[in-house]
């Protein structure tokens, strides 16, 4: 067992015991909290010292030109950078004529707790000034689930031994500085952009600021307001400038005495609305939680999190590592995406600043899968999301040559912003896997307005994408030629198994979908020939087998390139793509990530059980999982083969992805596919669900360190939960009608009035296989 040098191991809630300042950027990840609306990394109250200073509104970005040493038609000709809006979070403490600063002074103890449950960040701290003025200093911070636009924190300060003068600053900050840009090409830009001031404003014990983005001209809005409770002979002044709102309270307290500030924040913006409108908007957001009060925002955020928990906890027994680990990977996905509200969830989330805040097919393949059978709203509106830029989409099909709509491979707004075209805008899965979503969506909930509005139009215009980018050859073959895959170090791939499944699935249940609701789809100017051209298309999809290693290709030709020479890599040289070109790992046998893998995942029915085994061993000692996305496949396909413990040994590498600082990045922000990958390693491997053709099915199998394994799921309706020892299952219907599903393959009917028990067989468990030198798993 890997033990981490700051966070206990608890059931509900993650605590640093000690501060340790060499890994402080990283825990202001750990530590962020949001609601798919507002993200606030974990920076101290203070404010300094820090690692990465961060405020984040969802969208809310600006955008800059990309160089290119030779430019080419098609190119994408601006990218986009979530920006640091301004920082509400800073409560500055002086003690006498002494800055509260934990690296002057001595710092007796100091910790901090996310708690799971209640959804909020606890912070108690003991310190003695140089001069020798002993305090105890604590904080709680929210991000409220219940009112979108909220946060707030409580500060509490009190003299332990002498009477002192302590003098709080409560500010709002805009335009702070950044860290200077690093290498690695997974962190964020560097914005030298500032925002512009509209207003600032600052009275008795209320801020207001508002500031636009120079370039994509979007109107920000952060206002403060405060309780305070303190000695009768405090004084409070207020002050504002372009770039800072202060309130500044001074007291002199007696010990036994404290001061308790309450601060209230307001965020909102807007491409549309006025300066006065936003204004109004924050004002108005302030007004509603200042009558909520923070007890009763306390209350509000512990039953909206007591009503998640209810229906999406996942219990574990002999592992207590894994246990910390899925909770905290749930509540993390349950913030990027809870009240997000047509808008994208980004690959980090709102916990920091890593890809640019740019959102990746991880959203749709990973992330929507989980919240799906969890928390089903948030997939809706972040599809909804999708819906709203088909624009955009169909505009960059026509660029490219194509009918229906591309979707861009990475994006805020809705462009592409990827100069790098090889792997991204070759990427075309993404179009399918954001009609995979919808399907799967569409499977769990039976939503059918939704379905109607929203899904049947992604469905249709990717369909047209596929029809338009694929062709059938003289063999009657469809193909889909010169594409990159999930496994991006093999580009302009033909017939990308993965690729090729996706865009199957995507065109019949277009078809499908266009037939159901006639007339909509006529709207859409669908019609009999089209829906054929889709269907045939999709009976005539070519997927490679290659008969002499008896085994599914990633691609066409992949098992015919060289094998990576993997011996003369060296530890240090990993991940590759920063150590070697792209253009010589396309040409070797080498997987970034889970490809054909994934694929097996995705659509358990297209293989046989022989079939995968086979598939398994061949990538495995191929795949370097230079990708946090790459573990939980792996972990679910090595439990359905027989290779349990390596399953397992995946499961632990993709539940401490971030907590441990895996892949020695999360100062960037938390990997929210890893986190929704935890969750899936345990329900989909170990639990062994499927959902396929709107049936579930389960071929759970317990690794030897784990005794017991409970999870809860959403299904068309009803509430199940599933119980796995070493050697029978459980299967409890909480709520809703009687539902069949299937246990290894037999079927079972279970109601609110009867569970079954079945017995889990024995199945042998296969020689373990190896991965590339050095890459075996994390965990």
């Amino acid at each position: 067992m890997i033990q981490h040098p700051a966070f206990s191991v608890l059931e509900w809630s993650v605590l640093e015991k000690k501060l340790h300042l060499d890994i402080l950027a990283q825990t202001e990840s750990i530590f962020a909290l949001s609601n798919g609306h507002i993200g606030l990394r974990g920076n101290l109250d203070e404010g300094e010292p820090h690692g990465i200073p961060g405020s984040y509104l969802n969208s809310v970005y600006e955008q800059h030109p990309i160089p290119y040493g030779e430019a080419a038609y098609g190119y994408p000709e601006a990218a986009q950078t979530i920006l640091n809006v301004t920082n509400g979070k800073i409560i500055r403490l002086h003690v006498e004529d002494e800055p509260f600063d934990i690296r002057y002074g001595t710092l007796h103890s100091h910790s901090r707790e996310l708690d799971l449950r209640s959804g909020i960040l606890r912070r108690h701290v003991r310190w003695t000034s140089p001069a020798g003025q002993t305090v105890k200093v604590s904080s709680t911070r929210l991000v409220s689930f219940t009112q979108r636009a909220i946060a707030a924190i409580c500060y509490e300060v009190e003299p332990i031994d002498t009477p002192m003068r302590f003098v709080l600053q409560s500010e709002l900050v805009a335009n702070e500085a950044l860290p200077t840009a690093q290498v690695d090409p997974r962190s964020a830009s560097v914005m030298t952009t500032r925002l512009e001031c509209e207003e600032h404003y600052a009275r008795e014990t209320l801020g207001v600021m508002v500031h636009h983005t120079p370039t994509t001209g979007l109107r920000i809005g952060a206002a403060m307001d405060h309780v305070i409770e303190g000695p009768a002979t405090l004084t409070v002044d207020a002050e504002s400038s372009s770039d800072i709102a202060r309130m500044t309270i001074t007291a002199q307290v007696q010990p036994g005495e404290r001061i308790r500030l309450i601060k209230f924040l307001a965020y909102g913006w807007s491409s549309l609305r006025s300066r006065p409108a936003i204004h109004d908007q924050v004002i108005a957001a302030l007004s509603a939680a200042r009558v909520t009060g923070w007890e009763g925002l306390q209350r509000e955020q512990r039953a909206y999190l007591d009503e998640f928990w209810s229906k999406a906890d996942v219990e574990l027994q002999g592992d207590y590592q894994i246990q910390q680990a899925v909770r905290f990977a749930l509540f993390h996905v349950l913030q990027a995406g809870a009240r997000g509200e047509r808008r994208p969830i980004p690959a980090k989330g709102l916990t920091g600043p890593g890809y640019d805040g740019h959102t990746f097919w991880d959203t749709e393949i990973f992330v929507l899968p989980v919240l799906t059978l969890t928390y089903p709203s948030a997939v809706a509106d972040a599809l909804r999301w999708r819906h709203a830029l088909l624009k955009q989409a169909k505009e960059r099909a026509r660029q490219l040559g194509l009918k229906g709509a591309a979707f861009p491979w990475r994006t805020i707004a809705g462009q592409e912003c990827s100069g790098y075209w090889p792997a991204s805008t070759a990427a075309f899965h993404i179009n399918a896997d954001i009609a995979y979503a919808v399907v799967h969506y569409m499977e769990a909930t039976g939503d059918l307005a939704f379905e109607k509005e929203t899904g049947l139009p992604l469905l249709v215009e990717t369909a047209r994408l596929w029809r338009s980018l694929g062709y059938e050859n003289q063999d009657g073959h469809f193909r889909i030629d010169g594409v990159t895959g999930p496994n991006e170090y093999s580009a302009l791939a033909d017939n990308n198994v993965y690729t090729n499944l996706m865009a199957q699935l995507n065109m019949r249940r277009a078809a499908e979908t266009a037939r159901r609701y006639h007339q909509r789809a006529q709207a859409l100017g669908v019609d009999d020939q089209e829906i054929d051209s889709w269907l045939q298309a999709a009976e005539h999809m070519f997927l490679p087998y290659d008969e002499r290693l008896k085994v599914t290709p990633q691609d066409e030709a992949f098992t015919a390139h060289e094998v990576w020479d993997f011996a003369h890599t060296g530890a240090n040289q990993y991940p590759l793509f920063l150590h070697f070109p792209y253009v010589h790992l396309y040409r070797k046998q080498v997987v970034k990530q889970a490809d054909l893998i994934l694929a097996m995942q995705l659509f358990t029915n297209a293989f046989s059980a022989e079939q995968k085994a086979r598939n398994f061993a061949y990538y495995e000692p191929l795949t370097v999982r230079d990708s946090s996305l790459s573990a939980a496949s792996q972990a679910v396909i090595a439990a359905e083969v027989g290779q349990i413990p390596l399953a397992y040994d995946y499961l632990r590498e993709a539940a401490l992805m971030d907590l441990y600082n895996l892949e020695h990045n999360t100062q960037d922000g938390l990997h929210m596919a890893a986190l929704a990958g935890c969750w899936t390693a345990l329900v989909a491997g170990v639990g062994g669900l499927r959902s396929q053709d709107g049936v579930l099915s389960f071929k759970p199998r317990l690794p030897e360190a784990i005794t017991f394994l409970a999870f809860r799921i959403h299904f068309q309706g009803r509430c199940f939960r599933i119980e796995i020892e070493q050697d029978e299952a459980t299967y409890r219907l909480l709520d809703g009608e009687p539902y069949k599903i299937f246990h290894y393959g037999e079927e079972i009917l279970i109601s609110t009035d009867t569970s079954m028990t079945c017995p889990i067989p024995a199945m042998q468990v296969e020689e373990r296989l190896h991965q590339p030198p050095g890459r075996s798993p994390l965990g």
